[in-house]
């Protein structure tokens, strides 16, 4: 499993900066209905905003330099056009060291489902199919509230 998951995941780099090409991943990150979250602020911000407005947030740590987030970027920005009901945020880990720290990420990307601001499930690595049935998983639960 180990050499698996590191095709699909990179662990954090132990360094508190990139190499100053912040330009260029906040683009890639941030399409489509994903908001880049850059400050614990605007983390709470979002989050509180999701709460009154009823939405499950689906928050990805990625970082810049992380091939698989790469790779799963476009995805993730698709998914969030194609579901207006859900909140998609992205943390960069090396924005937010310590925060990310505080929801001991391992590797990125690391995917939290969060409802009323409670983790509801998780996804750790660049898993395609399973960030898409985890995404559906959410919207038929949703669906099945409100009838």
């Amino acid at each position: 499993m180990g050499h698996i998951l590191a095709k699909l995941c990179c662990v954090p780099k132990q360094q508190s900066k990139n190499d100053g090409d912040d330009s260029d991943h906040h683009v890639e990150f941030a399409g489509g209905n994903v908001h880049l979250i850059t400050t614990k602020e605007s983390w709470e911000q979002k989050l509180e905003e999701a709460r009154r407005d009823g939405k499950t947030v689906v928050a990805n740590f990625s970082a810049s330099w992380c091939g698989p987030c790469r790779m799963i970027a476009p995805l993730y920005c698709e998914l969030s056009e194609k579901h207006p009901s859900l909140m998609f945020l992205t943390v960069d880990v090396d924005e937010l060291t310590e925060f990310s720290t505080s929801w001991d990420i391992k590797a990125t990307p690391t995917f939290f489902f969060l409802k009323d601001g409670q983790q509801v499930d998780k996804l750790v690595g660049a898993n395609k199919p399973e960030l898409q049935k985890k995404i559906t998983a959410i919207l038929d639960t949703e669906t099945q509230c409100q009838k």
